[in-house]
């Protein structure tokens, strides 16, 4: 079973920056899509960025274009987020989530993905 494991939030200034962890077990995730959501109190789960596994690609949603980066580490099947200057629009529950047998990086909806881990807390203060 696919096991997907969130670290890194915490509670930062605007301006700072934070990366997230996520490691992976369970799978073969050569043919996996990884992708990164954000859930705010009271609003719905959202895309932030994904990447795939096989070639590298990625995408980003608008609102964090330039600022996040997502990469990944295929040794040790982790996959990262890197948050820079951060707004105090980005707080949120961070989740990562995993989309098996897919070799591209589009896919922004929360129901395309199998796996998702438990998530990680990220508070950022004006």
């Amino acid at each position: 079973q696919v096991q997907l494991v969130e670290s890194g939030g915490g509670s930062v200034r605007a301006g700072d920056s934070l990366r997230l962890s996520c490691a992976a077990s369970g799978g073969t995730f050569s043919t996996y899509t990884k992708g990164w959501f954000r859930q705010a109190p009271g609003k719905e789960r959202e895309f932030v960025a994904a990447i795939s596994w096989s070639t590298g690609r990625t995408n980003y949603a608008d609102s964090v274009k330039g600022r996040f980066t997502i990469s990944r580490n295929n040794a040790n099947n982790m996959v990262y987020l890197q948050m820079n200057t951060l707004k105090p629009e980005d707080p949120a529950v961070y989740y990562c989530a995993a989309r098996r047998y897919s070799s591209e990086s589009y896919y922004p909806n929360p129901y395309e993905y199998d796996y998702w881990g438990q998530g990680t807390q990220v508070t950022v203060s004006s």
